[in-house]
């Protein structure tokens, strides 16, 4: 394995990442293990988070799995104690939801706002208290959204969900600094996932183009451009960063 750049060097450092069975959290457990981390991987897709293992492994990193739902507290507080003490948390497990504001159920917003906001609040509460516990600094990173910055039809749900991360986010960040624990939140432009390919190919290619005329760039992004983001402020390079939002989405969204 490859010696990391000093700053961007999580050996000797533990990681927790939900949502690892696929997508951006896979691509950002395969990162921070390459970066050295010994990675927990946390997903409710069995099959899915033994792939994510078995790709670590065989890049010579090491990775254990825990099957859960973020849903769950019990659970997360299981795998946050199995974990050990931790140094990194990143907190990327959600669900995708598309309805319009008038057919939206409360049904359908309680189960994004399960998962997608109190999801991830479960998983930084369980892994803070620990870290604090343990007298141990690090990093917590959660996954909010482009669709934060922008009114979007039919994501009322998903956008909802995603501007409470944010100022989880936020408020974690103020009360957390005083124990040398930062918190920051990534928030993806359109990015190449299973997730956001659940329409079928067609439909995902016709989006994807229209999405790439959007950027500066000319592409949509893949899921190792946000797990490249998680990674920088994962590690020692954004010391000095906490309560901020990172953005990587190809410029769609920048201030006028």
């Amino acid at each position: 394995m490859p010696t990391p750049i000093a700053p961007y060097d999580l050996t000797g450092r533990t990681a927790l990442v939900t949502g690892a069975a696929s997508g951006i959290g896979r691509a950002t457990a395969l990162l921070l293990a390459r970066a050295g981390a010994a990675v927990h991987c946390a997903d409710r897709d069995e099959r899915g988070l033994a792939g994510t293992a078995s790709l670590i492994a065989e890049d010579g990193g090491a990775a254990t799995v825990h099957p859960l739902d973020v849903t769950d507290r019990a659970a997360l507080r299981t795998a946050v104690a199995a974990a050990g003490p931790l140094d990194v948390v990143a907190a990327i497990a959600g669900v995708m939801h598309t309805s319009s504001v008038l057919e939206t159920t409360d049904e359908d917003l309680d189960r994004i706002l399960d998962v997608n906001f109190k999801g991830v609040l479960r998983t930084c509460q369980e892994a803070v208290r620990a870290m604090i516990s343990a007298g141990r600094p690090g990093s917590v990173v959660t996954m909010a959204s482009g669709a934060v910055d922008a009114a979007q039809p039919g994501l009322l749900c998903y956008s909802a969900a995603k501007a409470a991360v944010v100022q989880l986010t936020r408020t974690l960040a103020t009360e957390c600094g005083p124990h040398g624990i930062r918190v920051n939140a990534v928030a993806p432009g359109w990015i190449r996932t299973p997730m956001t390919g659940r329409h079928g190919p067609e439909v995902q290619r016709r989006t994807e183009a229209a999405m790439a005329r959007m950027s500066p760039l000319r592409r949509v992004g893949e899921a190792e451009d946000v797990a490249q983001a998680v990674l920088y402020l994962a590690c020692d390079a954004s010391s000095f960063m906490t309560g901020q939002i990172l953005r990587p989405n190809g410029g769609v969204s920048m201030p006028w």
